[in-house]
């Protein structure tokens, strides 16, 4: 894995060679086997994907037998199912180690950092992606329509805040604002249980705030597609009562108050802009099941 703010590291086992280099906070994965010719004293560089964890091809082969498109809920056996493989994948499963240089807290932060992101599969059903989040990153307030979705933190400290709409539907017109009931407001710390967001409810609006830099596992069922009607729709939350007249503030206590919010469709911001790099880590195997 390659991470680019300049610097180098290198370790070699049985003639594998991982090179992680640093430059402008972003990822890149890079194994690769050396072999010296000596009768030219060059060498030769080839690309090896390192053998695929079982519990990597445990979740890829689970993946394809519970996930049937838009809107579809997994029962709570497959739920459950999933969950616990993803609770058992560590940094390593993906081709990531604690140790590299990105993961490392660097203390003053410059302008506003970029996340990188890899997609590990994709098909019409589900995608298996990774986000790599620098120090303070965020990924702002976004949905997931028409979406189940299961994060599992690998690396970091992540502040994750998240609502589901209030129903029947409260809105503000003629403004964009609508009512939702903040689900989530807290910060995760790898190793952590995996949390999952369904079409309605468990949080299906979030955003992450990375702490330290971070490394995230997302499995979307199924993934984002313009075409299908299923882009991806970003929002601005303020105080309940900061839109609430005096009389609506005291239908609902305190207690309830400080669980709502309003939340303001935008345009995507700045922040919601990501680089994308290829996947180099353990290659998951296509197989008909």
């Amino acid at each position: 894995m390659t991470v680019e703010t300049g610097g180098l590291v290198e370790q070699s086992k049985n003639n594998i060679t991982t090179t992680v280099k640093h430059v402008n906070n972003r990822v890149r994965y890079g194994n690769k086997t050396e072999k010296k010719n000596r009768s030219y004293k060059k060498m030769r560089r080839e690309v090896v994907f390192p053998r695929v964890p079982d519990v990597l091809q445990q979740l890829f082969v689970s993946c394809t037998q519970i996930f049937r498109g838009p809107g579809f809920v997994p029962p709570a056996s497959d739920v459950n199912k999933l969950c616990d493989i993803l609770d058992k994948m560590k940094p390593e499963d993906v081709g990531l180690s604690k140790s590299l240089q990105f993961f490392k807290p660097t203390g003053a932060v410059n302008g506003t950092p970029r996340v990188t992101y890899t997609t590990i599969y994709q098909c019409d059903q589900f995608s298996l992606c990774i986000f790599f989040l620098p120090e303070t990153a965020v990924i702002p307030l976004h949905n997931h329509p028409e979406m189940t979705v299961f994060s599992k933190l690998l690396l970091g400290k992540m502040h994750i805040k998240s609502y589901d709409w209030v129903e029947p539907k409260d809105s503000i017109p003629p403004s964009k604002l609508r009512l939702a009931r903040l689900k989530a407001n807290s910060v995760y710390t790898a190793p952590c249980n995996t949390s999952v967001l369904y079409p309605t409810t468990g949080g299906n609006m979030h955003q992450f705030t990375a702490v330290t830099p971070c490394a995230v596992l997302d499995v979307l069922g199924p993934p984002y597609s313009k075409e299908d009607d299923r882009d991806c729709s970003y929002y601005k939350d303020f105080p309940y009562s900061a839109f609430s007249n005096e009389g609506e503030t005291t239908r609902v206590s305190e207690e309830e108050r400080e669980g709502l919010g309003w939340l303001e469709e935008i345009e995507a911001p700045e922040n919601a802009v990501m680089d994308r790099i290829d996947y180099l880590g353990p290659q998951i195997i296509e197989t008909s099941y």
